[in-house]
């Protein structure tokens, strides 16, 4: 077992957990409102956090490294649809979790990249700088005419139909059958 410096540890852990916090609850909860995401990113960044902070305490091995992945492979966050934006804030709970409980890195240059990391996030995601877009799947009960040869008129007619302003359409599904087509589009209020 390798030498464990507590106050670095200690300080490394507090970081991660103003980090962690600010993205789950400064910055995910006010916009999205999602309680299983953000309480399941909280316990996987501190899980996260523990278990790299002791195999970074312990000599360890690419195969014993290889052996935790395809454990972690084994979590399948797909049993339940999580969105896009969702995935992108787990993931960053659980960088966060890495980037500061990894031992030897100089702790000013963690935190900066916390910072940047932060601030990137606050800015790609935020609806003061991109005008907020939403993705909804829908259901159509007939084909439209001509479906892929002209997808603007999908586009305008869903406008339409939802009042909203339907800026993309991606045809995910179309059953001949029973004639229903499945879509994703992408609108603005």
């Amino acid at each position: 077992m390798l030498e464990v410096d507590v106050a670095s540890l200690v300080l490394r852990f507090l970081l991660n957990l103003a980090a962690a916090g600010i993205l789950l609850f400064a910055l995910f909860w006010p916009r999205y409102r999602n309680k299983e995401i953000t309480l399941a990113a909280a316990l996987f960044n501190v899980f996260t956090f523990g278990v790299l902070s002791i195999l970074s305490s312990v000599e360890f091995t690419i195969a014993a490294g290889f052996g935790l992945f395809a454990i972690l492979a084994l979590f399948n966050l797909r049993s339940e649809t999580i969105n896009k934006s969702d995935i992108g804030y787990f993931f960053g709970s659980i960088a966060i979790a890495v980037i500061t409980s990894i031992e030897g890195s100089n702790i000013i240059f963690v935190l900066a990249i916390l910072v940047i990391v932060l601030l990137v996030v606050y800015w790609v995601d935020n609806p003061r700088f991109f005008k907020a877009s939403y993705q909804l799947q829908v259901n159509l009960d007939y084909i439209p005419q001509k479906l892929f040869a002209e997808p603007e008129d999908l586009k305008a007619e869903l406008t339409d139909r939802l009042g909203v302003s339907v800026t993309g359409v991606r045809v995910l599904t179309v059953n001949y059958v029973t004639e229903i087509v499945k879509a994703e589009i992408t609108y603005q209020h």
